[in-house]
C-alpha cells in the first residue's frame, strides 16, 4: 500500500473517531437536560379535589359557632400567621387545614361553654407561601397565584397575562421541590408551543409550590 492510501486510511479513520466522539458527547448533554413533565388535558378528564387546603397569610375566614353566634366572626389570617376572634386571641392559624383549626377552637371556647360546635369556612384564598404557585421571569405580570386542583401550566399563564414580548417561552424550566426526598428538581416547558402554536402536548399539571422561570431571548 502507498503512503498516499495509508495515509487516506487513518485520516478516514481519524474522521470517523471524531465524528463517534462529537456523538457521543451529544448525547450526553442530551441525557444531562432538564426532563418534561407528562402532558395534561387542556379540560381534566375527570374534577377531583385536591388535598385538603392548608391556611395561609391573609386569608380571610368566617368562624361559625353552632347556638353561640356571637363567638363567631369573620377574619382575615394576619400576615404573622394568627387570627383573633371573641374570648380567644392570637391563635396560630397558618398552616392548619378548617378542620384542624375549627378543633383549635373547640378547645378554647371549651373553657367558656360546654361542647362547643365550630366550623371554618375559608371565603378568600392565598394560601401558604410554600403552596402557592410563583411565576417570575418575561411574562405579562409576575406574581404568585393561589394554587388549585387540577390547575396546569395554561391557567397560570392566563392568571398572568402570558409570555411578554421578548421572551423565550420554549427555554422556560418548571422548578419542583419534592417534599419525600427533599430535593429539588428542574423540567423543561415549552410555552411558546403552548400559547402560540396551540401544541396541546406542551400542555402540563402543576403542584403546590411550583416555581415557573421564564427568561428573555438573547439578541
Amino acid at each position: 500500500m502507498s503512503s498516499k492510501s495509508k495515509a487516506q486510511r487513518w485520516a478516514g479513520v481519524a474522521t470517523g473517531s471524531l465524528v463517534a466522539a462529537s456523538l457521543a458527547l451529544a448525547g450526553t448533554a442530551q441525557a444531562g437536560d432538564a426532563p418534561r413533565l407528562p402532558a395534561a388535558n387542556f379540560v381534566a378528564l375527570q374534577e377531583g379535589p385536591g388535598e385538603d387546603y392548608i391556611i395561609g397569610p391573609m386569608d380571610e375566614l368566617t368562624v361559625f359557632v353552632w347556638r353561640n353566634p356571637e363567638l363567631g366572626a369573620k377574619v382575615q389570617v394576619r400576615p404573622d400567621g394568627r387570627i383573633t376572634t371573641p374570648l380567644i386571641a392570637d391563635l396560630p392559624a397558618t398552616g392548619k387545614t378548617p378542620s384542624m383549626l375549627a378543633q383549635d377552637i373547640q378547645l378554647q371556647l371549651s373553657q367558656y361553654i360546654q361542647d362547643p360546635l365550630v366550623s371554618v369556612i375559608v371565603t378568600r384564598f392565598a394560601g401558604t407561601f410554600s403552596e402557592q404557585i410563583r411565576i417570575v421571569g418575561a411574562t405579562g405580570r409576575p406574581a404568585s397565584l393561589p394554587y388549585r386542583a387540577n390547575m396546569t401550566i395554561l391557567d397560570a399563564m392566563i392568571a398572568v397575562g402570558g409570555l411578554s414580548e421578548y421572551a423565550a417561552g420554549n427555554r422556560a424550566k418548571l422548578i419542583r421541590f419534592d417534599k419525600s426526598t427533599g430535593k429539588q428538581q428542574e423540567y423543561k416547558l415549552r410555552l411558546s408551543n403552548l400559547l402560540k402554536k396551540g401544541d396541546a402536548k406542551a400542555n402540563v399539571l402543576l403542584m403546590p409550590g411550583d416555581v415557573i422561570i421564564i427568561p428573555e431571548s438573547v439578541f
